[in-house]
């Protein structure tokens, strides 16, 4: 049986706590932090953040953390852009595998054949599938245009 989500993280906090691994506690305890926050936030409709929202969340703080990290390199700040770089890694403990080009290519083709899309106005449509199936294991940033140039 598989862990959820927070259930791993969590583990992996203890973990961290037990070995004093005080960087990679850090981590955790950021992404612990945003999870609660997402937490409070879905209160008011009576349920918790699920493995799918846990993975966007850390999709996020991945995508935050390179901005981050391109920012400080061009700064010169190179001991933050490294520090960014180790929160990263953390992060990507928790994220499935990221697909690579030839397999993005072919979950756009295969939403696209799912909605059966046939213009842009359908590009909604299919983002939403792949956000569905693939959250976490692809960015959406770069997919968005690859849509569009099949769609266009």
């Amino acid at each position: 049986m598989s862990k959820d989500k927070r259930t791993e993280i969590t583990d992996a906090l203890k973990e961290a706590m037990k070995a004093k691994d005080a960087d990679r506690l850090g981590t955790l305890r950021l992404i612990n932090a945003a999870i609660k926050d997402r937490d409070i936030d879905l209160r008011s409709e009576g349920r918790e953040v699920s493995d799918d929202e846990i993975l966007a969340i850390l999709g996020k703080m991945v995508k935050q953390r390179q901005e981050s990290t391109k920012a400080y390199e061009e700064g010169g700040r190179l001991e933050l852009a490294e520090r960014e770089q180790a929160e990263i890694k953390v992060i990507n403990d928790f994220l499935p595998a990221q697909l690579d080009a030839a397999a993005s290519e072919a979950a756009v083709d295969a939403a696209i054949a799912e909605v059966g899309a046939q213009s842009i106005r359908d590009m909604g449509k299919v983002m939403g599938i792949l956000k569905g199936k693939y959250t976490g294991q692809m960015d959406f940033g770069a997919v968005g245009p690859m849509v569009k140039a099949r769609l266009g």
